[in-house]
């Protein structure tokens, strides 16, 4: 399985959290509603949060591509 990468529209996203809540070692964000990104690659063993917490986006704000692009 190949290595992805977390990418944020900054325009898109609201702050809103879910991301955080379903994957909280990955995400954060911080009292000004900026979200933080503490890992950005995407391994097979945690790729089932990551994939939860871009399809949790209600802003649609987080995608998975492949790591080298």
């Amino acid at each position: 399985m190949e290595t992805l990468r977390i990418v944020v529209d900054r325009g898109r996203c609201t702050g809103i959290g879910i991301c955080e809540s379903l994957s909280p070692d990955r995400f954060e964000v911080d009292d000004d509603g900026t979200l933080i990104v503490h890992d950005d690659l995407v391994t097979a063993a945690d790729r089932d949060a990551a994939e939860a917490a871009v399809s949790g986006c209600p802003a649609a704000a987080l995608s998975l591509v492949p790591a080298g692009s």
